[in-house]
């Protein structure tokens, strides 16, 4: 347990006296109940702090979900292009959160965001096998056989060999859904350009046990609630 004014000078915004001010002005609240004293104790790690009604995080570790869209890249910095973290306010860009694996400058969809790097280590190791899911539209039809050929594990024309994946066509197989266990560079389309099904565009829906918050709209972000907090720790944990 920590002294709420103290969690809330630990995001950089705010002052000691700044906090006291906010709290006698009645502009800050702690799981929906305005904190009277910034004396106050609360569980960094569950607790909901409100400032004028917007979450302010103060847990030692950050987890964002964002809707990333076409055109910007999965990076940290960049000199000539916008990137992921230019998405986000300036607060959260100072806690040095980074892209747990990367997904292409033209591909959208779901990405995390955290400064948790255990986690992000557990969550792209080859040994966790962590499935990620990806909706996929192709120039041309993918069929049965081209399902057997990625349950069977492709080997790319360099020589890559990829791990077994799955491939369920959708509607009239243009489109199609792709699940990986693994992140070789640009995986899903070297795949199905193998198979003679160029990818067209290409939406991450699902890392693991977390599923893109379909309210999310591109270039927007939100943070994780508790419970996907929890089954990624759990996910991610290496010990």
């Amino acid at each position: 347990m920590d002294r709420i004014d103290k969690l809330l000078c630990s995001t950089g915004r705010w002052s000691r006296r700044e906090v006291k001010d906010l709290v006698r002005q009645g502009r800050v609240a702690a799981d929906g109940r305005t904190v009277l004293r910034p004396e106050e104790k609360a569980d960094p790690e569950t607790v909901r702090l409100t400032v004028d009604g917007a979450e302010v995080v103060c847990s030692p570790f950050v987890y964002v979900m964002l809707h990333k869209p076409a055109g910007v890249l999965s990076a940290t910095e960049d000199r000539s292009q916008p990137t992921v973290l230019d998405l986000l306010p300036p607060e959260l860009k100072r806690r040095g959160l980074f892209p747990v694996g990367r997904l292409d400058k033209d591909t959208t969809g779901l990405l995390l965001l955290t400064d948790d790097g255990p986690l992000a280590h557990g969550l792209l190791s080859p040994k966790k096998h962590v499935d990620k899911v990806y909706l996929a539209r192709v120039d041309g039809r993918v069929d049965g056989a081209d399902a057997a050929a990625l349950a069977a594990g492709l080997t790319l024309g360099d020589g890559t060999v990829c791990l077994p994946a799955g491939l369920e066509p959708l509607g009239d197989g243009s489109t199609c859904l792709v699940t990986l266990r693994e992140g070789k560079y640009h995986q899903v389309k070297r795949m199905l350009a193998a198979r003679g099904k160029p990818v067209l565009t290409l939406h991450r829906l699902r890392m693991g046990p977390l599923t893109l918050d379909e309210g999310l709209k591109p270039g927007k972000w939100r943070f994780l609630t508790p419970q996907e907090r929890a089954e990624l720790c759990g996910l991610g944990d290496t010990t």
